[in-house]
């Protein structure tokens, strides 16, 4: 659990003289928009004089949450490792697009500093911008990068589609080493399936490449099968900072370049608890299904695991394109989609698929969608350990040509769950919140140590908003309705949102 204390800075003497002002102004509109009016006559003496409209705080913006527990989804990443990371204060990302001054500035009066004050909301980071004109509208600690909890897998769909785009599949092949020694050959697919039920629609299977093997071996007897998971090191298959809990429990699997069904004992089910070697598990799946084929030898052909000799492939299978994958992996936030796309993303750009690499390959595919990704640290893919640095300022401005498919971008903003509509927010947004439902497009984050938001929002007014919210150190019964109020009535003000 996170050390990380629960409370927000209440402002100084400044912040506070500028909060009584407006209090004074709300209890007493006529006189103060006199004595405005007034002011405005006097400085413009003698020149032309234009009097704006100022719009008030909107009702319900500052809702304030409860500590009562919101029904969710299934959950999107699991328990928090003990080790964190302090945060470091970075200079914010270079909006997309470059902010502009506008008219309507001064009509930016709504302030949703009631709901970013929550106690539900625990140590809280906040961003929000208009995605039209790249201005802030709100930030609270917005340029500090901290625990993103499952938002990463928006930075990771992103990276998938910069360095491998939309249509990519991943191969999994047999090679044949002669002498009766075959290999199984994997390059990440996790959805690779025995053929025995599958969550991930449209998966290849291991039965449809023992029909080929057979096709080609005929008669010839197989006297060993190799299960080479080595294109990237086994060595690496399992980050310090998550709790083996999340294996056994059944949110992630070690991250090997070879499995069969995410090394899932039920591969039917999204959370199944994981093996300690899903190479050698795939191996073994691997000849059931080469038995069933009819091939000779296989039921009593030993299985080694190791790298293959061979480059002559005789069978050949590939996974769904990326784009379905990052279809399968935001809604329900899987875990396993998302490591896998990281580390092939990594080895397909030269970073070896480690994680060590996944930093470095993450900043410079961002680079590519005009955001400033200096100072983000990414430890993994799915977003499960408390180490990732990502600020809520960087996951906003991302979201800018997400929201106008930029670039190949369409593919996740048209998967993102929408609140009390789909995905991981389907049971979101209730009671006063529900004013946002259908109109808040973004994926949810659960670590143990914070619950996370991040994404866009059709607000009230039209304008097109991005944000991250991330509740940091607070119960999950707690931060989700802080979470969706602070984000309802970011939907209230729209374009008038004031970050005073």
């Amino acid at each position: 659990m996170s050390d990380q204390s629960p409370q927000p800075s209440a402002g100084g003497p400044v912040r506070r003289s500028v909060a009584a002002v407006r209090a004074s102004a709300n209890r007493r509109p006529v006189p103060w928009a006199i004595g405005g009016l007034v002011a405005v006559l006097v400085v413009g003496s003698g020149g032309a004089v234009a009097v704006g409209a100022v719009t008030p705080d909107q009702p319900g913006a500052t809702v304030a949450a409860t500590a009562s527990r919101t029904p969710t989804a299934s959950p999107t990443a699991g328990p928090t490792p003990t080790a964190t990371r302090s945060a470091t204060a970075t200079a914010e990302p270079t909006a997309t697009p470059t902010p502009t001054p506008t008219a309507t500035a001064a009509a930016r009066t709504c302030s949703i500093a009631g709901a970013a004050s929550a106690s539900g909301l625990g140590r809280f980071e906040g961003y929000v911008m208009n995605a039209s004109t790249g201005e802030e509208l709100f930030s609270r600690d917005g340029g500090t990068p901290a625990q993103t909890g499952s938002v990463m897998k928006t930075l990771t769909s992103a990276t998938a589609l910069a360095v491998l785009g939309g249509g990519y599949t991943i191969p999994t092949t047999v090679t044949n080493e002669g002498g009766g020694t075959i290999a199984l050959v994997g390059h990440g697919d996790a959805t690779l399936s025995a053929g025995r039920g599958s969550v991930y629609a449209g998966a290849p299977t291991l039965p449809q490449l023992a029909q080929q093997v057979k096709a080609r071996l005929g008669d010839s007897p197989v006297t060993t099968i190799v299960a080479d998971g080595t294109w990237w090191t086994e060595a690496d298959a399992w980050h310090p900072t998550w709790p083996v809990s999340e294996r056994t429990i059944g949110y992630q699997p070690e991250v090997t370049a070879l499995m069969v069904d995410g090394d899932r004992a039920n591969p039917a089910a999204a959370t199944s608890p994981r093996s300690e070697d899903p190479i050698g598990r795939a191996g073994e799946a691997f000849r059931t299904a080469l038995v069933d084929a009819g091939v000779v030898g296989a039921a009593t052909a030993p299985i080694a695991k190791r790298a293959t000799t061979s480059q002559d492939a005789i069978a050949t299978v590939r996974s769904q394109p990326v784009s379905t994958l990052i279809g399968q992996m935001i809604p329900n936030s899987d875990n396993t989609l998302a490591e896998m796309l990281a580390r092939i993303a990594s080895k397909e750009s030269g970073g070896g698929g480690t994680a060590a690499s996944l930093t470095g390959v993450y900043q410079s595919a961002l680079r590519g969608y005009g955001v400033d990704p200096s100072g983000t640290t990414i430890i993994d893919g799915s977003g499960e350990s408390a180490a990732n640095a990502v600020s809520p300022s960087f996951v906003a401005h991302l979201m800018v040509p997400v929201t106008t498919g930029a670039k190949g971008l369409g593919t996740l903003a048209q998967v993102l769950p929408v609140s009390g509509v789909s995905g991981t927010l389907s049971s979101r947004f209730t009671g006063a919140n529900a004013v946002a439902r259908g109109k808040v497009h973004a994926k949810t984050g659960w670590i143990d140590s914070a619950n996370t938001l991040g994404g866009y929002i059709d607000a009230a007014d039209g304008t097109k908003l991005t944000f991250a919210f991330y509740a940091i150190g607070s119960p999950r019964a707690a931060a989700l309705p802080a979470l969706d109020a602070v984000t309802a009535a970011a939907y209230r003000c729209g374009g008038s949102l004031s970050g005073s």
